[in-house]
């Protein structure tokens, strides 16, 4: 059935709305609703910008496909219909956050803003408007289907028991995989380049209080934040501890239209203006100045890994135990060193996922062998700024049958999706015992797992 939990309708749902516009628009497609779950209509655009979607990705597509489709999507619905009888609700904060997180992904894809505005003939904040009813639907049904699985997990005993029962000839195939360590150093920042950052934002700050221009004026011209200069600095729906505590203390203490005074985060000097306090939610304009690295600073950082380097490429230190104690990366060294994947949370990388994530990593670690390191190499933390690091070639497995030895983490996401797939099962065939369901005639005749269509309706 569908995962929810990766997100992937949400993506489809993205798609299907530009797609079912940009039809409509050239006067191809007259959209038309070919299912209802309880109150909630299933376009028949949603289904084909989910099956555009699988044949862009180059998923097999074949016979039944679409079918297949419209079960998650009914499925979808039927989460959504059972969250609004159980009167579940999602913040509007939650639905920004989820659309920012969408749209960095967009634009990664595009390489700027321009080009997607190019592409898709409409602003970033059109696209989201036109996605924010997706969104908190999708939200919603989240929030539901982790009230049925929440609960799920499995024993080891468990995961044994269901790789023991899986055929020999239907055991996965684990593609190559790596585990990546590296040692961090940022340079540091003098009091020189604080003192410029710090005037430079006070004076922004005077120039807000003389009435000389608008903090929306100066964010615009001026912050160095990414994520709200191109707005006037402005941020919406911003859930306490959604941000850095100093930032939360300052946007929770202040009133309505005053600014904030100059403080310090690990990003830079900050200063707010309070647009609007709901409880637990701010609207705020956010100006941010950060220090400049000087060029003998962050050569000193690549000196520093050097000595690093040269003690261990003469093997007399443990490359965990000087990660943990040199590198300032506080996650990696936190686990040795080791690059955690985001995606399942373990140390290990099939070489395509690590390109997608970090492509230069990809590329330094593709010649080394297991157990040796980089020389010092630049790149770009994840707030922008200028460093170096070590990367390590902890491990390389090559293609093989999965095993409980090397593969126990994914056999066991594997024997808990089974189980909590027969509860998504067992769930909706007791729902739709109560639910209004109703599929257009084009579609009753689909393969379905679950009984959608009743014998009423045939």
């Amino acid at each position: 059935m569908i995962n929810l939990k990766n997100n992937l309708l949400l993506f489809c749902s993205a798609l299907l709305s530009i797609v079912s516009l940009q039809a409509q628009d050239k006067g191809k497609i007259i959209d038309r609703v070919i299912a209802v779950v309880g109150s909630n209509p299933l376009l028949q655009s949603e289904l084909e910008s989910n099956y555009q979607q699988m044949v862009a990705q180059q998923e097999a597509v074949k016979e039944g496909t679409r079918c297949k489709l419209l079960e998650e999507l009914l499925y979808q619905k039927l989460l959504l219909a059972q969250a609004q009888h159980d009167s579940l609700s999602v913040t509007e904060g939650q639905v920004d956050q989820e659309l920012d997180r969408r749209m960095h992904y967009y634009l990664l894809q595009f390489g700027s803003e321009e080009r997607f505005t190019a592409f898709y003939g409409k602003t970033v904040d059109d696209f989201k408007q036109d996605l924010r009813d997706n969104v908190r639907d999708l939200l919603l049904a989240q929030q539901m289907q982790s009230k049925i699985t929440g609960d799920i997990n499995v024993t080891p005993n468990d995961v044994k028991t269901f790789y023991n029962n899986i055929p020999k000839d239907s055991i996965p195939l684990i593609n190559a995989e790596v585990e990546v360590g590296q040692i961090v150093k940022k340079p540091a920042l003098t009091p020189e380049a604080k003192k410029e950052a710090k005037d430079k934002i006070s004076n922004i700050r005077d120039r807000i209080m003389k009435g000389e221009a608008s903090f929306a004026a100066l964010a615009a011209l001026y912050s160095e934040d990414p994520g709200s200069a191109n707005k006037g600095g402005l941020y919406e729906h911003i859930q306490r501890g959604q941000f850095v505590p100093e930032w939360d203390a300052q946007a929770f203490k202040i009133k309505q239209g005053e600014i904030s005074e100059v403080f310090e985060t690990m990003y830079g000097y900050f200063i707010l203006q309070l647009i609007e306090r709901r409880g637990d939610e701010v609207d705020a304009r956010s100006l941010l100045i950060a220090p400049k690295v000087a060029v003998e600073d962050l050569l000193k950082a690549k000196l520093a890994l050097d000595t690093i380097y040269t003690k261990l490429a003469s093997d007399t230190t443990n490359f965990n135990d000087i990660a943990a104690k040199f590198s300032d990366d506080e996650e990696s060294k936190n686990s040795g060193g080791l690059i955690i994947n985001p995606q399942t949370g373990a140390s290990r990388f099939q070489m395509d996922e690590l390109g997608q994530m970090d492509q230069n990593v990809a590329f330094a670690i593709d010649k080394l062998t297991i157990g040796q390191y980089t020389k010092p190499v630049p790149f770009s933390t994840r707030d922008g700024k200028q460093a170096y690091r070590i990367l390590y070639l902890k491990t390389r497995t090559a293609p093989h049958m999965a095993n409980l030895t090397d593969d126990y983490q994914k056999i066991q996401s594997i024997a808990l999706a089974k189980k909590q797939e027969i509860a998504i099962q067992s769930w909706i065939k007791k729902k739709l015992i109560g639910t209004y369901v109703h599929i257009t005639d084009d579609y009753k005749n689909c393969d379905y797992t679950n009984k959608w269509v009743s014998t009423t309706q045939q």
